[in-house]
């Protein structure tokens, strides 16, 4: 098959998974809580570290991209915190897509209980992805250029090993180092084309997003220029808006895909909405 086509037909089956996923989305809205959540919570992370420090004058102490000695245990603590929140609601998530995919109806509280039930692990998890962290922010400030390079690598690949784990978390009940493996070994078998529908949705909300971006910019700028500068502040507002929901339309449908990757990985089916013919011929089952 020419280059060309395969692209095209590679596009094509991630477009009908951002379908699929956005078709579970509309059938229970509810889902779009659990990034919003995530993101006020780590908002209020961030000015909880960030304002104290602030105030304290303690940041100015810090010239440059090196971090003193002082900054790496309150920067792991800010990880754990950070990665914490993060995995939380993300298995909220997950559990609330399952069980949509499973053909039940999700409560809020119901999928925020299922998270709570396993904070443990998730902790656990959070306290190996925020020490990953540090010793990917160590390689970059002390290799310098290189460091940066090497550190995008093994960061994209850690990223792509652990792709499974809150799923495996939430569904499995397995440990943080055991659901490690158990993503590892479901990426494997669920590997397809480079996990095309994840690609998929990240290649399709980045073109969204920059148009979007560019689209809301121009408009602002020329109505500023023109002398409209209370209707530019509103334009900019909206546009603003616009870019906070994409994300989190983005972070919702990648918590439906992660839970219909799973779900195929561990039975066969991606669930309702995921067609057998659509499932098998992105995630492409291997033995």
């Amino acid at each position: 098959m020419p280059l060309g086509e395969k692209a095209m037909g590679r596009f094509a089956r991630s477009w009908a998974l951002v379908k699929a996923s956005a078709a579970v989305l509309r059938s229970d809205r509810k889902l779009m809580v659990f990034p919003l959540l995530s993101t006020l919570a780590l908002i209020i992370v961030a000015a909880s570290f960030l304002v104290p420090l602030a105030f304290s004058g303690v940041l100015q102490d810090v010239e440059g991209d090196a971090a003193p000695a002082w900054a790496w245990p309150l920067l792991f603590v800010f990880y754990l915190v950070q990665y914490f929140v993060i995995f939380f609601f993300n298995a909220a998530l997950v559990a609330a897509a399952r069980i949509r995919l499973d053909g039940a109806a999700p409560g809020v509280r119901d999928a925020l209980r299922i998270a709570a039930a396993h904070w443990r692990p998730i902790l656990g998890y959070a306290a190996i992805a925020a020490t990953v962290g540090l010793v990917l922010r160590a390689i970059q400030e002390r290799v310098g250029f290189l460091g940066r390079w090497i550190a995008g690598l093994l960061g994209l690949a850690w990223t792509v090993a652990t792709f499974l784990v809150v799923p495996v978390l939430v569904n499995e009940n397995l440990g943080p180092v055991d659901a490690i493996r158990r993503s590892t070994e479901h990426l494997r078998r669920t590997w397809g084309e480079n996990l095309i529908g994840n690609g998929g949705l990240g290649l399709v909300f980045g073109l969204v997003i920059m148009i979007w971006a560019m689209a809301g910019v121009a408009a602002v700028i020329a109505l500023a220029v023109t002398g409209h500068a209370a209707l530019a502040v509103a334009t900019a507002v909206l546009a603003t808006a616009g870019l906070m929901l994409l994300v989190l339309v983005q972070s919702a449908l990648q918590g439906i895909y992660a839970a219909a990757l799973h779900r195929y990985a561990e039975t066969g089916d991606a669930g309702l909405g995921f067609g057998n013919e659509l499932a098998a011929d992105a995630f492409r089952l291997k033995a």
